[in-house]
């Protein structure tokens, strides 16, 4: 870990949040050649949601990176799992340990709240995602299929 992710704090997002959650979220969805429609109302509905949770790095009071995820009960375990929802950091604070120190935030808290597993899925030609999950234990364990129920083209 270098520097300056000695200085960065890992903490829940708040409200106030919105606006920088929103910019990193398009900077991933600029990062897989798409736009995401997300604005700031829809944020806070996230946030407010029962089950979902964020957590933002936190650079001398600017919004750095983020990972965002959502608890949901599973028969299988008998017991909720964490599913990662999105892990973004912003480009110039990539490969500084930013993206780790989210991760394994969101693993510990996973472990506190009695999740018997955590869960993400990412696409498969970001060969630089799946190896950075890799080296954090994560293995492939399923494949995620989806079915996409609207377009752009209708």
């Amino acid at each position: 870990m270098n520097e300056q992710a000695k200085t960065i704090s890992i903490r829940p997002a708040r409200e106030t949040d919105a606006s920088a959650i929103v910019r990193l979220i398009g900077l991933l969805a600029n990062d897989l050649g798409e736009q995401s429609p997300v604005d700031s109302n829809y944020v806070l509905s996230f946030m407010r949601t029962p089950g979902n949770g964020m957590l933002v790095g936190d650079l001398a009071g600017e919004v750095i990176g983020l990972i965002s995820y959502t608890l949901r009960p599973g028969l299988y375990h008998a017991g909720d799992s964490c599913m990662i929802e999105e892990l973004v950091v912003r480009d110039d604070l990539r490969n500084s340990g930013v993206g780790g120190m989210l991760l394994e935030a969101i693993v510990t808290l996973a472990a506190d709240k009695g999740c018997p597993e955590v869960s993400l899925s990412v696409m498969p030609f970001n060969t630089k995602a799946i190896e950075f999950y890799r080296r954090h234990g994560f293995v492939d364990e399923a494949i995620l299929l989806e079915k996409h129920l609207h377009s752009d083209d209708q």
